[in-house]
């Protein structure tokens, strides 16, 4: 069992991020992120 966790989980997360390409989640993880990393510098 312990030989199929890696590339089951490879698979699994390959599969999620491909599913927030297809829904367009790409532009909004983008936004949030720079939000989050104006903020820590003080800019925001």
């Amino acid at each position: 069992m312990r030989r199929l966790r890696t590339p089951l989980l490879l698979l699994a997360g390959a599969a999620l991020i491909g599913l927030g390409l297809l829904l367009g989640q790409n532009g909004e993880v983008l936004a949030k992120a720079a939000a989050v990393c104006l903020e820590c510098i003080g800019v925001g």
